[in-house]
């Protein structure tokens, strides 16, 4: 079997640590990248030393040039090019979030077990290295059962602009963009249990948007713990980086950037913090590699990688759900 041959549909910053990752995999080849303004698709596949440029979406995924392609789009188009990436024969990965509705999301999630097509969906912090030491801490309960979550994914003095900021064709603001990050990776850390109940207040106070800049989520889990949810962009402050998550159990703490633990030994308490290899940015590229490696594995195996469609879909219940409660002031049910 040849090398796995691999397309990019989308060339915006994101794409640029796909190529990255990809790089690493040994077993797969980055050869064709489509962008409606060519000039950019040129750019980018001179940088990475791809054979193929095409001016949209479509050709590409109609080309027969590719076995597997990865979406980066804006949200609007994720459903639309992931169908038409398995009725053309071909794996997908899509970025965050998986769809702009639950609807859509569903429909991606059938498609795939129909057709036997593998669907990745890029919710990369579970591959960083300090986000799997607290899973695995939360895991090995060592700090008790966890009955309280905080965490926040937010941008301070600064936001993104362009289509990020348009809900025709993101689907929703700082929540989508930043929040589902920390929605996903308490969800990680604690074993993956599903939702219940969420209660949002979400609202554009910062900026002229027509989507939201500012979130509050509070989110319940069938194992017993509750989360509190932030997001933002534009915001006077936050606590640490643009992320962070801090775990509260029967037997101890845990924090996430910075990453420490809190408990007792000998009933002696004490603050222990880990070694890990020193992040060159915050979103560090070492995560993006093995979510693509993870990615061409499962091409590989005909698995269900991990993150995939179930893990995006409660991503979209909750989003979908917490938009909902912000709306009529209730708890929305997600079960």
């Amino acid at each position: 079997m040849g090398k796995i041959r691999v397309g990019i549909v989308g060339s915006g910053y994101i794409a640029h640590y796909h190529a990255r990752g990809l790089q690493e995999c040994n077993s797969a080849e980055l050869n064709a990248i489509a962008n409606p303004t060519v000039e950019k698709g040129k750019d980018f596949a001179n940088k990475y030393g791809l054979k193929h440029v095409f001016s949209s979406a479509d050709d590409l995924i109609n080309s027969k040039i590719v076995d597997a392609v990865i979406i980066s789009t804006p949200n609007v188009f994720h459903s639309e090019y992931v169908l038409k990436a398995f009725k053309a024969g071909l794996d997908a990965f899509v970025e965050k979030p998986m769809a702009c509705s639950v609807v859509e999301a569903e429909a991606m999630k059938e498609q795939a077990l129909k057709q036997g097509k593998v669907l990745m969906v890029g919710h990369m912090w579970r591959f960083d290295r300090e986000v799997r030491y607290l899973a695995n801490l939360v895991s090995s309960e060592k700090i008790g059962r966890i009955f309280k979550t905080t965490g926040y994914g937010i941008h301070t003095n600064w936001g993104p602009g362009g289509w990020f900021t348009q809900k025709k064709l993101s689907g929703g603001g700082s929540l989508v963009d930043m929040g589902i990050h920390a929605i996903d990776t308490v969800r990680f850390i604690l074993g993956d249990p599903h939702p219940v109940k969420v209660y949002a207040r979400i609202g554009t106070y910062m900026k002229d948007f027509d989507v939201d800049d500012t979130g509050v989520l509070m989110i319940t889990w069938n194992n017993g713990a509750t989360s509190v949810i932030e997001s933002g962009w534009w915001q006077p402050h936050m606590d640490g980086p643009e992320a962070g998550t801090k775990l509260y159990g029967t037997k101890g703490f845990a924090s996430l950037f910075p990453t420490h633990v809190k408990l007792s030994v000998d009933e002696r308490p004490g603050i222990f913090t880990p070694e890990f290899p020193e992040r060159e940015e915050h979103c560090d590229q070492h995560m993006y590699t093995l979510q693509m490696k993870e990615y061409i594995r499962a091409i590989e195996e005909r698995d269900t990688p991990c993150p995939g469609a179930e893990e995006g879909l409660v991503n979209m219940k909750i989003l979908e759900g917490a938009y909902r409660s912000s709306e009529t002031g209730e708890a929305v049910s997600l079960q």
